[in-house]
């Protein structure tokens, strides 16, 4: 009862369901988890705001019942900026893809990072341009096959987790598509923190990604996540034990990265219009 009560009162019923996603689409697992944290936190619905840009992640205001913006490809960070001067209250979640966050609205990300405003960046990495046709994208893998690279990739990919904390986000984490529960904790967490949470979810696109390169199914790209996912807890206590303990090849860490305090844009604004009206 209590995840049919969750189903009605999150998700606008009246939209297209089944969801125009693929069957064994990770971003309805995304999506799922993401209403599970903002459930757990208690937030009125009305005090938030999921806005997105273009691709598969775009869909995700659609069905969700809140305070929504569809906007354009590479500006979701924009909009949610704009959003957020405007009304420092509401609770702002932005959701992308891969190629949206970090390619066309790379130059948004590393600023909103750098400003430390206080919204919630969720960022599905399946590693491809899964909407527009199966497109590399800044965080294929070497040799990964896509529309624009028949013979494999050869460009080195972008680090998601990494290219954030660089940027200076104060909260930075990374998990699974298979790792439900702890995706619903971490966005929890980066939803509470004062500033920019940021969320990377390895997740899979089977339809644009998969088929071209060798997956018989979603659940075993999904299976293939939980391989391959490495808890940074475990690492850096074997790390400790075994200083040359290094990564296999695939691998790669989930957990928090980040934790920071800094101070957040809005308040930061806010004090310096507090010091202009005195001076005026």
């Amino acid at each position: 009862m209590r995840q049919e009560s969750l189903t009605l009162s999150y998700l606008r019923t009246r939209k297209k369901f089944p969801s125009v996603w693929c069957p064994g689409c990770s971003l309805g697992i995304i999506m799922g988890a993401l209403i599970r944290a903002i459930d757990q936190l208690g937030l009125p619905q009305d005090d938030v705001v999921l806005a997105s840009g273009i691709g598969c992640t775009g869909r995700m205001p659609v069905y969700a019942d809140f305070n929504t913006l569809h906007g354009t490809h590479g500006r979701a960070l924009a909009f949610s900026t704009g959003i957020k001067l405007a009304n420092p209250r509401l609770k702002v979640i932005t959701v992308m893809g891969d190629g949206d966050a970090t390619a066309i609205g790379g130059n948004h990300f590393i600023h909103t990072a750098r400003r430390n405003l206080d919204i919630t960046a969720v960022i599905a990495n399946n590693n491809i341009y899964g909407m527009t046709g199966g497109q590399y994208s800044p965080t294929t893998k070497p040799g990964m096959k896509a529309s624009t690279a028949p013979y494999g990739m050869v460009e080195p990919p972008f680090d998601v987790c990494e290219l954030a904390r660089g940027a200076g986000a104060p909260f930075v984490a990374r998990t699974t598509s298979y790792h439900a529960a702890q995706m619903t904790k971490l966005f929890a967490r980066a939803i509470d923190k004062k500033g920019l949470g940021v969320v990377e979810v390895v997740s899979h696109c089977y339809t644009t990604a998969g088929r071209r390169n060798g997956f018989k199914g979603p659940v075993e790209m999904m299976e293939r996540e939980k391989e391959l996912a490495v808890p940074l807890t475990g690492y850096l206590k074997r790390k400790q034990k075994d200083p040359e303990h290094t990564l296999a090849e695939g691998e790669f860490l989930t957990g928090v990265f980040v934790d920071i305090d800094r101070p957040e844009f809005c308040e930061v604004y806010d004090e310096l219009r507090r010091r202009v009206r005195e001076d005026s």
